[in-house]
């Protein structure tokens, strides 16, 4: 039993949730978001009523899929950390910002459908960000390769304008430009 009295997920179970959420942010980040969830279903390979087990409803698999894609940016972060030096390792997760932000703003209606159903997606999202930022920033002024002034706010305020203003795909070379000019400001030099 877990702490809070839970059993453990079988790991087929966690692998069937795991596509699940896969297929569902496809879905709803534009491939399809008028997807219905038996599309879902049979995308992750499983029946619809796996899918049930796991997702009661509509707005819980969107929730649970936005979740999973901030999670999955958040703890990114010592796994490149531990690949790259801190600047490096703080562009590369400046990248998958991007990526995750457009994805966000393609479930978009799928997240105002949660809200509206007395839902809150993003009630943790800032301060999962905000800690991931911290991590690499600290790691960045620790070896000296970004400034210790570098607030972890003002950087995330940055990247989500990079996003606004370079979201269309046919623009993410533009954001990796203007990624780049917020890399030169975060970088220390005596």
């Amino acid at each position: 039993m877990s702490p809070t009295g839970a059993r453990p997920q079988r790991a087929d179970a966690q692998r069937n949730r795991a596509r699940l959420l896969d297929a569902a942010v496809r879905a709803f980040s534009g491939e399809r978001p008028e997807a219905t969830l038996d599309a879902i279903a049979k995308d992750a390979g499983v029946g619809i009523g796996t899918l049930y087990r796991h997702f009661p409803t509509r707005e819980a698999l969107v929730e649970a899929a936005y979740r999973n894609e901030l999670a999955r940016l958040c703890d990114s972060v010592p796994e490149l950390l531990a690949s790259y030096p801190p600047d490096r390792a703080t562009r590369a997760w400046m990248d998958r910002f991007v990526d995750y932000m457009t994805t966000k703003r393609g479930m978009a209606d799928a997240l105002r459908a949660v809200i509206a159903s007395g839902g809150n997606p993003y009630e943790h999202s800032r301060t999962q960000l905000t800690g991931a930022v911290t991590a690499l920033l600290e790691a960045g002024a620790a070896d000296g390769s970004l400034r210790s002034d570098a607030d972890a706010g003002d950087v995330l305020w940055g990247l989500s304008g990079v996003t606004l203003a370079a979201g269309e795909p046919e623009q993410r070379a533009r954001a990796g430009r203007l990624l780049d000019l917020m890399m030169d400001g975060l970088r220390y030099r005596p």
